[in-house]
């Protein structure tokens, strides 16, 4: 009998969520996924040195005053890590803009064609890198525009099904909502240890938007993300992607007597009960603001993000 990861490996595309490419050849993901956390934890491996002198090398050498030379180097220090991480996945490797930019469109999409032009400058095609953007109204907005022009993107901190319908109707490529920070926040919420996956509220939020999604036909890709424990991931196979972290490839992958039915089916989508809706920039403020959990770990994803960034920068800035 297959173990769990390889039974989830058929029904859906496992994304490797880490910066180590140990990990990455071990367990052999389509796609991986990077972020400031990551690529800051392991720009302090030594094996990954290099990369860290060649983006400072590079941003001396490309860029003038340290805030310009700074901003290059973290740009190409994310385009290295994806440079490395595309010699080991067959697909696509996701680089983030700069949290700080999470409610700036115009800024947002300046970032975005500067990595895609970094990559591009290193033979790397478009096709091969999504974008991640934080699921805010202007993030969304930015993604609408970077669509059109053939730069696909990855819509994280995704917590609410109106964050998810706004992507679909900007045509973003993919949508990454937080599995496991939407169970954390329910957790506390109701003084609870936890949850059973059954019930885990991250993945009935993640199961209701693959359904809207197929039943109303829209071809945005749903990745679950964050995730906290293998119950979760193993009640949304069948998910177009899940992103998973090394730890918990593993678990799969010692589960070596545990059948693994397809949860997620979108043949069953559409008899299902749904009304469409649309996200105008009011009701998407609206029902977002009307969402404790997705307004404030939206709000708390963007300031860890940017948190993790300037640890990066001041780790990069002492190397400078």
């Amino acid at each position: 009998m297959m173990n769990a990861l390889e039974q989830l490996k058929k029904y859906t595309r496992v994304v490797a969520d880490t910066g180590d490419f140990e990990s990455m050849r071990q367990y052999l993901p389509v796609d991986a996924t990077t972020n400031p956390s990551l690529i800051y934890a392991s720009a302090q491996d030594a094996r990954y040195a290099g990369l860290v002198d060649e983006a400072i090398a590079y941003a001396k050498a490309n860029a003038s005053g340290e805030a310009n030379q700074l901003a290059l180097c973290l740009d190409k220090l994310a385009v290295n890590f994806g440079l490395e991480i595309l010699k080991i996945v067959p697909g696509r490797v996701s680089t983030e803009v700069d949290a700080r930019l999470s409610f700036n469109t115009e800024e947002s999409i300046a970032k975005a064609r500067q990595l895609i032009k970094l990559y591009a400058d290193a033979g790397i095609p478009k096709e091969r890198i999504l974008i991640k953007v934080a699921s805010t109204w202007e993030g969304i907005k930015a993604a609408e525009v970077l669509e059109k022009e053939g730069i696909h993107c990855n819509l994280t901190l995704l917590f609410s099904k109106i964050q998810a319908v706004a992507c679909a109707e900007a045509g973003a490529q993919l949508i990454s909502p937080f599995v496991g920070r939407i169970l954390d926040w329910h957790k506390k919420d109701r003084n609870v240890d936890q949850i059973p996956a059954t019930e885990d509220p991250g993945v009935l939020s993640v199961t209701e938007i693959f359904h809207y999604y197929k039943k109303f036909g829209y071809p945005t890709e749903v990745m679950g993300a964050s995730f906290r424990n293998t119950g979760e991931i193993m009640e949304l196979a069948g998910c177009d992607l899940l992103t998973i972290a090394p730890s918990l490839l593993g678990e799969l992958e010692k589960m070596e007597n545990t059948e693994l039915p397809k949860k997620l089916d979108e043949t069953k989508s559409a008899a299902m009960n749904m009304e469409k809706m649309h996200a105008d920039e009011a009701t998407f403020r609206w029902l977002l603001n009307e969402d404790a959990m997705a307004t404030e770990k939206l709000a708390e994803g963007i300031r860890k993000f940017t948190a993790d960034l300037i640890k990066l920068e001041n780790f990069v800035k002492g190397k400078m």
